[in-house]
């Protein structure tokens, strides 16, 4: 039997010793304002069992990990017809990269880079009654937790300063590929980017991808086709351009964002969350990274 909590505590000891080179994002100010070596970590199992360790308490912006969860919600409301509009291979480059939107006619290359799920947020709004609202309620519903909120600050925060997923969101309506209006669109994208969530929370959301499409109270969200397909998606293209070398030292399908989350799973065992805000050059947690590739080590337990 591992002792999971030791490992945890182990992992989490080491790292605080080292130098951590990375940096806080800076590209939205509210970001940069958060402290350099906050750094947590929340263990899930499969079982219920919880064990955790440092700041894993404190919320933080998801950002991009939510794309995972409004994929999840749309592959829910239209099926496989998502797949016309969204491609599902590795970008091999940045998440706000533009250049392979228009050498591919406006179809994004994944659903997880930003053009993506940009694309995704414009079929949220064509579906949902009243789509931020209906889209947090669909995140509580994953955690059943109703303490879940947006942080309009930090959607502000975004707003003035995305200009590169406006350019995004303009070329996919330009190769008509945004049904929406890009104002409407970018508003909602802005908004689940700024879902705060804790390590805690992040790994009751995603627990659905580790049981099957069933959330923690047992409740199906999703088929278990839906989420092989979801988990395919996260090992191949949830760390951009580092998406390789995630699958190569740490071994399970997973999702980071900017905010300095990360969150991984293994299949009918576990999920887990690291929270570490400074990134590495690539945008994804310089700690957050080091510690699941620790924790795969440690315990053996991976998809290979």
């Amino acid at each position: 039997m591992l002792d999971y909590q030791a490992i945890l505590e182990e992992i989490h000891e080491s790292l605080k010793k080292t130098e951590n080179t990375g940096e806080v994002a800076s590209y939205i100010p509210e970001l940069a304002n958060i402290p350099k070596n906050k750094f947590g970590i929340h263990l899930k199992l499969i079982t219920g069992e919880d064990y955790f360790v440092g700041d894993a308490s404190e919320k933080f912006s998801v950002q991009s990990i939510s794309k995972v969860l409004s994929l999840a919600k749309a592959f829910q409301l239209v099926g496989n017809e998502l797949w016309k509009r969204v491609d599902v291979e590795p970008s091999g480059n940045p998440f706000n990269h533009l250049s392979l939107l228009e050498l591919e006619n406006g179809i994004p290359r994944n659903p997880l880079i930003n053009s993506g799920a940009i694309v995704v947020a414009d079929v949220l709004l064509s579906h949902l009654k009243n789509p931020k609202e209906d889209f947090l309620d669909f995140v509580r519903e994953l955690t059943h937790d109703d303490s879940i909120q947006y942080s309009e600050k930090i959607a502000e925060s975004e707003r003035i300063t995305g200009f590169n997923n406006y350019a995004a969101a303009n070329l996919l309506k330009a190769y008509g590929n945004l049904n929406n209006k890009v104002e409407d669109v970018l508003d909602f994208y802005f908004h689940q980017c700024a879902i705060l969530m804790d390590c805690r929370q992040l790994t009751n959301a995603f627990f659905v991808f580790a049981n099957k499409g069933n959330c923690l109270k047992n409740v199906q969200h999703l088929s278990s086709s839906q989420v092989k397909r979801i988990n395919s998606i996260m090992l191949t293209c949830g760390f951009y351009d580092e998406a390789g070398e995630f699958a190569f030292e740490v071994g399970l399908p997973g999702k980071s964002g900017v905010g300095g989350g990360i969150v991984a799973l293994l299949p009918h065992c576990f999920t887990i969350a690291t929270w570490a805000p400074a990134l590495n050059a690539k945008g994804n947690s310089y700690m957050g990274m080091q510690a699941l590739e620790q924790f795969t080590t440690k315990t053996k337990l991976s998809i290979f």
